[in-house]
């Protein structure tokens, strides 16, 4: 993407240590308004603006940086700038601190609709015929009408009997969302580390992260019994709660400030870290994780979350 000569100045200071960062993505080239719009306010909240264009990967992005002005009225910025965004089908954040001037330090994902394309469950209840009933269960759970450890156990039930081979058919089955490799090289090459926080099973997770580097990785684990799924989970179920508390572990473990975190996820179990994390990012997400997350992608490109905070 070129970036308007009129919709942004020429740059008039170096990015300094301390910045205010407007990040807008989008699945097409972002209006000039917006790009001004952007650049009003980072002036009226910073200094010595400057504008960079962060397009890839088949989304277009723009970064509005400066420097952050002591007591300046981030939140109201931040709502001034949401709003036209939204309707013009841009997705943007305004960050500040630690994630602004250093980066992500921990990218923190869940994985089932948000770091592959599929819910596992889904996936694995096509074996046993119960698919539709599980779906049903599933979209309930994930627009938090439903508690989720107890929708967990109601649709892993469907799966008694099942012979534990076709995990294996399930694993290959398994895609990639667009951009989710590029997110995880993008965030190590800047010196970050990456978890994957799951709802779904180990089973299929592990050996996931294992080929792509993944540092952290944790999700619930199927019982098995002579070569049989038994219809239940084995270990504490990585619901909600337990979602926040591996981001929280696994910050303090890499000793990354929770200010330089970014989470993402896409169901309302995944609230709590969201809200955890510096910046939570609702991805292709339920309504309920739009209102509530930091900022959302709308499109199914995991990578431009880095657009949001100007990477």
């Amino acid at each position: 993407m070129s970036l308007d000569p009129a919709a942004s100045p020429a740059p008039t200071a170096a990015v300094p240590s301390s910045p205010v960062r407007a990040g807008l993505v989008a699945p097409r080239p972002i209006p000039a308004t917006l790009v001004r719009h952007a650049v009003a306010l980072v002036e009226r909240v910073g200094d010595g603006v400057t504008v960079t264009d962060t397009s890839r990967g088949g989304w277009f992005g723009v970064a509005v940086t400066g420097r952050l002005r002591p007591g300046a009225a981030v939140e109201e910025a931040r709502a001034e700038l949401r709003t036209p965004a939204i309707a013009l089908g841009v997705d943007a954040a305004l960050t500040t601190g630690p994630l602004a001037a250093d980066g992500v330090g921990l990218l923190v994902t869940d994985v089932d609709s948000t770091f592959i394309t599929a819910e596992v469950i889904e996936l694995i209840a096509e074996h046993a015929g119960t698919r539709e009933q599980v779906a049903e269960v599933t979209e309930r759970a994930m627009r938090g009408e439903l508690d989720f450890a107890a929708s967990l156990r109601e649709r892993v039930a469907t799966l008694a009997g099942l012979d534990a081979a076709v995990l294996e058919e399930v694993r290959a089955a398994v895609t990639l969302t667009p951009g989710a490799r590029e997110l995880v090289e993008a965030v190590h090459a800047g010196g970050g580390r990456v978890g994957l926080v799951s709802g779904g099973f180990a089973e299929i997770v592990d050996p996931l992260a294992r080929s792509l580097g993944i540092d952290h990785v944790v999700a619930n684990r199927l019982e098995v019994d002579g070569g049989r799924l038994t219809g239940r989970t084995v270990g504490p179920v990585i619901d909600r709660a337990a979602k926040a508390a591996h981001l929280r572990a696994w910050a303090r473990a890499d000793g990354v400030p929770l200010e330089r975190v970014v989470a993402v996820g896409d169901g309302a179990n995944d609230l709590s870290m969201l809200a955890a994390a510096g910046l939570g990012v609702a991805f292709c997400a339920k309504p309920i994780v739009k209102t509530e997350a930091d900022a959302a992608v709308g499109f199914p490109r995991l990578d431009a979350v880095l657009g949001l905070v100007g990477r």
